[in-house]
Parts: structure tokens; C-alpha cells; sequence
């Protein structure tokens, strides 16, 4: 049985873009995270060591965002991606948005976001 965990509007503060006023001052960045993993076993045993505990991957998620430095969204998300996939045997794909709503851009908007997604291998 399939299921689809949810981490939605997860916000952290961190130091990413191309722009040198971005890796100095900083910004927020908001991220929507999907897993997709096989529950069948969490279900019958009514057991968190059968399925992922969100708290260690909101905690990995803040941890990227956070500590990491990258220049593009698409870099951070693969980087997070990664650390799931590689830390949670269980997931067998990820799907992300990550929203910065604070871009050099001459005009008003709510954000510029990032979508994309792994399958485990």
C-alpha cells in the first residue's frame, strides 16, 4: 500500500543565489516536500520504525536549507532529494517545491519557485 507524506510550507533562512547580496544578507525560502513510500508494513504494526518519521526530515530539510550554500534552487533541491533518498530507505521518490519569494526581479510577485522530483533508482 502506497502513501504519499506531506511536509507543506516548511520555512528556513538561508544564504542562496547568485547574486552577492543573497549569500550575504540572506532570505527566506519556503519548501513543500512529498514522499512516496510503501506503508503496508507501518500499518500492520502500527510501529514509526516501519514508515519515515517527518521530524528527522524536516530536521534534514532545515539542516540543507540552513547550513548548505548554493547559488541555484535547482542545486538545493536536488541536494535535498539526496540526503532524503539516501537517509530514508524506505521513500522511493521525493517531490519538492521550493518558493523564494524574495528575487531581484523590477516588479512585485509572490515568488519564484522550483518544482521537480527523483525516483529512487
Amino acid at each position: 500500500m502506497n502513501a504519499r507524506i506531506h511536509l507543506k510550507n516548511m520555512n528556513f533562512y538561508g544564504y542562496h543565489g547568485h547574486l552577492a547580496e543573497e549569500n550575504t544578507l540572506g532570505q527566506r525560502f519556503m519548501v513543500d516536500l512529498v514522499m512516496t513510500l510503501d506503508v503496508a508494513e507501518a500499518v500492520r504494526t502500527d510501529s514509526l520504525h516501519h514508515t519515515v518519521d517527518y521530524t528527522q526530515v524536516f530536521a534534514l530539510c532545515r539542516d540543507v536549507v540552513e547550513q548548505d550554500r548554493v547559488k541555484l534552487l535547482e542545486t538545493l533541491a536536488n541536494d535535498i532529494i539526496d540526503r532524503i533518498l539516501a537517509k530514508f530507505a524506505r521513500v522511493q521518490q521525493v517531490d519538492i517545491t521550493i518558493k523564494k519569494p524574495s528575487v531581484p526581479v523590477p516588479g512585485a510577485l509572490d515568488y519564484v519557485a522550483l518544482e521537480t522530483s527523483k525516483t529512487r533508482a
